[in-house]
Order: structure tokens, then sequence, then C-alpha cells
């Protein structure tokens, strides 16, 4: 079954193996990588979620993802494999994504 991946969902995910401080285990992402590269690439771009909030953070951004409190990690961007993504389980709120692509531009440039 392919499951079709699009920009600002919430999926599951298997981070594993990571190294060092990398945020690990299946675990929600937010898919941030445009519609186009989730259509045609192997690979797609995600923010990891945790359920450990850091409101003093700059670099994460608190949601209710499936009825509970998270954090996306900006931090933690990185490029999985789709093989990683098992379901979709929520999809962020429009003036949540805006935030999202705002915080991204200040962190690492336009």
């Amino acid at each position: 079954m392919k499951i079709k991946i699009e920009r600002y969902g919430i999926y599951f995910a298997n981070l594993n193996p990571t190294l060092g401080s990398e945020i690990n285990k299946i675990r929600p992402v937010v898919v941030i990588s445009q519609e186009e590269m989730n259509l045609f690439s192997d690979t797609i771009v995600v923010c990891p979620l945790t359920s450990k909030i850091h409101r003093q953070w700059r670099s994460r951004i608190q949601i209710l993802c499936n009825g509970k409190n998270a954090e996306i990690a900006v931090d933690q961007i990185r490029t999985i494999s789709k093989i990683r993504i098992k379901k979709q389980i929520d999809k962020l709120q429009s003036n949540t994504s805006i935030k999202l692509r705002n915080l991204i531009v200040e962190m690492y440039g336009e």
C-alpha cells in the first residue's frame, strides 16, 4: 500500500537508526518538503515531533497533534526515505504551517 505524502501532514515515521543527539524511534513527523518533491522523489524532508515541551526554545513550535501536546523540533530537520513513513495521523492547521515556514526561514535563511 502506497501512502500519499502531503506537505504539512503529520505521519508516524521510523527514525532509527540515529547517531548522537538525533531524535530517534518511531514518532510523529511533519512533512515540510514541497508537494512536487513528495510526489516524485524517494525522500522527503521532515521535522520530528516530541512530547517534551521546551517553551523557551525559539527553535520549537508547540502544537496539538492528535489531541496531545507536542512540539515541532525545527532544529532537527532531516531528510528521510519514504520507506520510513507509516501512516498519517494529523495535519497542521493553516496558521501553524505559516508559523513553521517563517521559523524555517528565520533559522536557515531565505
